[in-house]
C-alpha cells in the first residue's frame, strides 16, 4: 500500500506542469553552475600547477557544484512538499483519507517516498554532468559517491521537515513559507553558534550543514549519517502523529 501511495504521489507530480517546469529550472542553473566551475578551474589551472598536493578536479568543481546544489533543492523542496497533505486539506480529500482503512503510517510513508523518488531523479541528474568529465579527465569516484550521499540524505531531511509542515498546515503556502524558514534556520544556526563560541558547540550538533560539508570532502562519517536519519525518521513520526490527531478529531 505504502508503494502504491508513492507511486500515486509520484504520477501525479508529473502530471502537473510545476515539475516538469522545477527540472528544467534546476537543470538550466546547474548546468550554468558546472559550466562556471569548469572554466574557474582552467583560469587557475597554471597556478595549481605550482602547489603541492594541488586540489583536483572533483574539489574545485564536482564538490562545489554538490555543494550549491543544496542551496537550489533548499528551495525546491517546500514548492513540492506543500502540497503533500495540505493541498488535501484544501480540497477536502483529506476526510477520505482519516475515514480510510488506510493506517497514517502507511499514508504518511506513500507521500513521503513518492516525494523522495522524485527527487532522487533531480539528483540523478545533477550527477551526469560530473561524470561526464569521465571522458577528458580523472574523478576522485569516492569523493563523487560520498558527495551524492550527501545530497540524498540532505533531501530526505528536507523533505521529512516539510511533510510534517504540510501536515500542520491548512494552507500549501503556509507550508512551504515554514518550511523554507526552518530550513535555513537548520542550514545557518551553526554560524551563530560559532559566533558566540570557539570549536564544536551544540549548534554545530543541530546544523544541516555541519553534518553535510564532510560529505563533500569525502568524509563519510557515522555520526553524520545518524544525524540524518534520525532527523528524518524525527519528523516522520511527528507528521504521523499528526495525522492521527486528526483522524481522532473527524
Amino acid at each position: 500500500m505504502i508503494l502504491n501511495i508513492a507511486l500515486r504521489e509520484l504520477r501525479s507530480l508529473f502530471l502537473s506542469p510545476l515539475a516538469w517546469i522545477i527540472l528544467g529550472v534546476i537543470q538550466t542553473i546547474m548546468a550554468w553552475k558546472f559550466l562556471g566551475f569548469i572554466d574557474y578551474y582552467f583560469s587557475i589551472q597554471a597556478d595549481l600547477i605550482r602547489i603541492k598536493d594541488t586540489p583536483g578536479v572533483t574539489d574545485l568543481v564536482v564538490a562545489p557544484l554538490f555543494d550549491f546544489s543544496k542551496v537550489l533543492l533548499l528551495i525546491i523542496c517546500p514548492l513540492i512538499t506543500m502540497r503533500l497533505l495540505s493541498e488535501e486539506k484544501q480540497s477536502g480529500s483529506i476526510k477520505l483519507l482519516l475515514s480510510s482503512p488506510i493506517s497514517m503510517t502507511e499514508i504518511v510513508l506513500g507521500k513521503y517516498l513518492g516525494a523522495l523518488l522524485f527527487f532522487i531523479f533531480v539528483i540523478l541528474m545533477i550527477g551526469i554532468m560530473p561524470l561526464s568529465l569521465l571522458s577528458s579527465t580523472d574523478l576522485d569516484m569516492g569523493k563523487f559517491a560520498a558527495g551524492m550521499l550527501g545530497q540524498l540524505l540532505t533531501i530526505s531531511a528536507f523533505i521529512a521537515l516539510g511533510l510534517f509542515m504540510s501536515a500542520i498546515s491548512k494552507q500549501p503556502v503556509n507550508a512551504a513559507a515554514g518550511t523554507f524558514g526552518l530550513l535555513i534556520l537548520f542550514l545557518i544556526i551553526n554560524i551563530a553558534g560559532n559566533a558566540t563560541t570557539e570549536g564544536n558547540n551544540f549548534f554545530d550538533t543541530l546544523s544541516i550543514t555541519h553534518h553535510s560539508i564532510q560529505m563533500l570532502r569525502g568524509i563519510v562519517n557515522t555520526a553524520d549519517i545518524m544525524y540524518f536519519v534520525l532527523f528524518s525518521l524525527g519528523f516522520i513520526l511527528l507528521s504521523i502523529r499528526q495525522l492521527d490527531a486528526q483522524r481522532l478529531q473527524s
